[in-house]
């Protein structure tokens, strides 16, 4: 049995345990890729992040495709990753593409509104969006508005500290008067150390807590199909997601 396999069934299993068996919602990845993030890339241990959050795709989203996006003081969207081709992902997607801006200083801001763009704007959908934010310390603090203006939207932020840098600001993420608790982080100093199982059940351990409370409140609604397409169609007004975007 391959590796792959082996970390679906361990998310299978704290699945079952945290009862999400019949939940589906789409998987998104933001790696940070600034400077002090080098050895990580080089050594694989990217690769094995992309590889163990794929596997929670694979359970969760309807089409086991796990959105992908890196970022320093520039991001990308990449090329969802699948079951398929996930081997040398890292290598192919973001080392060997010069495309990818990488290895500079980190700013969080930009990429988090390219990923509530995606899904919320782009792409909306009933199903709730799931997102592993790997970052390994200095998160500037202005991702906090963009936490709060999405807490009445379908995303889920699970912020994950790797190394020994500073996350005193993300250790603060717990509800501070938010719509819905949206946000939480942990930390995980050798993310390459951790068995599948206990990296799984810390990483979904917050989460059913924000489904139940968001389906509480009204933000998560099971909405016809033909709802949703016609949600897309329908034209944008100008208002505050404009603004946050940057669009007029």
């Amino acid at each position: 049995m391959g590796t792959i396999d082996l970390q679906k069934r361990s998310v299978k299993i704290i699945l079952e345990k945290k009862e999400l068996t019949k939940v589906t919602a789409r998987v998104g990845l933001v790696l940070d890729i600034t400077g002090s993030m080098r050895k990580l890339y080089k050594n694989g241990t990217v690769q094995k992040v992309v590889e163990r959050i794929l596997a929670v795709a694979d359970q969760f989203d309807d089409d086991g495709e796990l959105d992908v996006w890196v970022y320093d003081h520039e991001f990308s969207r990449l090329k969802p990753v699948t079951e398929k081709d996930f081997d040398g992902y890292v290598n192919r997607e973001i080392l060997e593409d010069d495309r990818i801006h990488k290895f500079g200083r980190n700013d969080e801001p930009p990429v988090m509104k390219d990923v509530l763009r995606k899904y919320v704007s782009e792409d909306p959908s009933h199903h709730p969006a799931y997102i592993v934010f790997i970052n390994d310390g200095g998160c500037k603090k202005t991702i906090k508005p963009i936490i709060e203006a999405s807490a009445d939207k379908p995303v889920y932020w699970q912020f994950v500290g790797v190394g020994d840098g500073n996350f005193e600001f993300l250790q603060k993420l717990d509800n501070q008067g938010r719509f819905t608790n949206n946000a939480h982080f942990l930390h995980i100093e050798e993310i390459d150390k951790i068995s599948d199982d206990e990296l799984y059940d810390r990483l979904l351990n917050e989460f059913p807590k924000w489904l139940k409370e968001a389906k509480q409140k009204g933000v998560l609604i099971e909405k016809p199909l033909e709802d949703i397409a016609a949600a897309k169609e329908k034209p944008k007004k100008k208002g505050f997601w404009a603004r946050l975007f940057g669009r007029l």
